[in-house]
């Protein structure tokens, strides 16, 4: 089945690097398993034509090691940004504009929690991720490819114009338990499919402790409809409040004020 399953995907990467006239692809590689599948399949489909890039910012610095080992065991190019002091410098800067007397006027009428905040400040992160990847792209006519899986996509465990801003999603139609069958089947390390999955935005954070359940509890859901009441209820609160982050842009419809004129 995973077999099937992989040639189909690096088909379709292959299909669409050529769709766009680009020469290859650039990953973000994370460290997590999401990225060394998406990296291996991309290897498959443009030999010699894949870039994968690590970008720690405050990163746990297992995070860099594993993603030196994804590159060297795919055999791919390979490049480290660290963005500690971009994130500083913007961030300095954010919280300098939070202080003009405006804003402080402003924030008296807006409910701000300290999840709220951390939540703005750490998205930063793959904000600043996602233009570096697509500097790259724009360098060398690449396809950025996004390692987003159908699990994240489901309840928009992702962050818009960030981890989300990319050209293509080769996972987005699997979720996440059986991205780890297909991460045995390409012969991802151990080391990294065994690894908690962490979108790394602060210091012990994992996503099944953001999300409040496991991904098999949320893959039952998505894949049967069926599971714990109290998951199946949250997941269809989570897609509801998330469903702008799969939309374009909404565009008004000027032909309704401009008929019969």
């Amino acid at each position: 089945m995973y077999k099937e399953i992989s040639q189909y995907l690096v088909e379709w990467i292959r299909s669409k690097v050529d769709e766009a006239h680009a020469r290859g692809c650039v990953v973000g590689i994370s460290g997590g398993v999401d990225s060394a599948v998406v990296a291996a399949l991309c290897a498959k489909a443009c030999p010699g034509n894949v870039l994968g890039l690590h970008m720690p910012c405050y990163s746990s610095p297992q995070d860099t090691d594993d993603a030196r080992l994804v590159a060297k065991s795919l055999n791919i190019n390979y490049r480290e940004v660290n963005l500690n002091g971009v994130y500083d410098c913007l961030a300095g800067i954010l919280e300098d504009a939070r202080q003009a007397e405006e804003m402080r006027e402003l924030e008296r009428n807006v409910i701000l929690t300290p999840d709220s905040e951390r939540l703005a400040s750490s998205n930063i992160k793959p904000r600043l991720r996602m233009i570096v990847l697509y500097y790259f792209a724009n360098l060398y006519n690449y396809v950025v490819v996004g390692t987003g899986n159908r699990s994240e996509l489901e309840v928009g465990y992702f962050t818009k114009y960030g981890d989300g801003g990319v050209d293509i999603l080769p996972l987005g139609g699997l979720v996440k338990t059986q991205v780890w069958e297909l991460a045995k089947y390409l012969g991802i390390p151990d080391s990294i499919i065994n690894k908690p999955p962490s979108a790394g935005l602060w210091s012990g954070q994992t996503d099944e402790g953001e999300l409040g359940f496991t991904y098999r509890q949320l893959d039952e859901v998505i894949l049967t409809g069926t599971g714990d009441v109290r998951i199946v209820e949250e997941v269809r609160r989570r897609k509801a409040a998330s469903s702008h982050k799969m939309k374009a842009p909404c565009i008004p419809d000027m032909n309704i004020t401009t008929a019969g004129k």
